[in-house]
């Protein structure tokens, strides 16, 4: 038996239900991800289109997260899935960057590293991973590769010269596939980006407000000296404390 995974990008309408649930069932801390949906605008207005990618774990066949693991962490299950001893790991960090997919993450409460297992746990119980349970368009589909009745297995005949995987380029034999989409889904380098944009909107800096040429210190002695031109001595200062020293007597204060 050999696991494997498929996504077909032609079905997948971009709810990230697969990537609430996979957060919700492994309990993947906040502004890390095991599973993360990116999306992409292709075309020109009003020709354009949104496409979505499924990223996680490709639970390569030559995984260089696993050969570079000093204590054995990361391993491979008779199944196929590289897995991850949380408690072997000592958080060297190795594996992020030897993963050339970007799929392992530092976990900030344990210190250790983590990814997507398939939900290995889950497999062992007989059941799907929970990214496969809650797609709504069974965009997401998981199996044997090994058996050429599985569904992910008639899933790749029916469509050969059409499957894709990611970073072929690297050799690591990746077992996570995808149907559907171009280059420009898988390839983030075939993905114009237009010059002086982010990811979101157009990069600008802020105007400046005020007196560029005040300092914070300015802000303070201001309503005192009268502006940041005026030439501050050692006893600007003590002029200063005598005048509030003679105010507060004549007020009945104390200092």
């Amino acid at each position: 038996m050999k696991l494997g995974f498929l996504v077909d990008l032609n079905l997948c309408m971009g709810c990230k239900g697969c990537e609430i649930a996979c957060k919700v069932e492994n309990e993947v801390p906040l502004s890390s991800w095991r599973l993360r949906v990116k999306y992409i605008d292709v075309g020109t207005f009003p020709e354009t289109s949104r496409n979505f990618t499924p990223l996680r774990c490709n639970h390569c066949e030559n995984a260089p997260c696993e050969r570079v693991c000093p204590v054995s962490a990361l391993h491979y299950l008779d199944n196929g899935i590289v897995n991850i001893d949380n408690e072997r790991c000592i958080g060297c960090a190795g594996c992020m960057m030897a993963c050339p997919y970007g799929a392992i993450y530092m976990d900030p409460e344990t210190n250790t590293a983590d990814k997507c297992t398939y939900c290995a746990h889950r497999i062992e119980s007989s059941m799907m991973p929970a990214c496969v349970v809650a797609c709504p368009v069974e965009a997401n589909i998981f199996g044997d590769i090994d058996d050429d009745t599985s569904h992910i297995s008639r899933y790749i005949m029916e469509h050969q010269g059409g499957v894709q995987v990611r970073k072929p380029e690297k050799n690591t034999n990746p077992k996570h596939f995808y149907v559907g989409g171009g280059n420009q889904t898988l390839n983030p380098l075939a993905h114009k980006r237009i010059e002086g944009y982010g990811l979101f909107n157009k990069i600008t800096h802020l105007e400046t407000i005020g007196d560029p040429n005040h300092s914070i210190l300015d802000r303070f002695l201001t309503p005192i000296f009268g502006g940041h031109n005026d030439h501050l001595t050692n006893d600007s200062f003590i002029d200063f404390e005598q005048g509030y020293d003679e105010k507060k007597e004549d007020e009945g204060g104390h200092h």
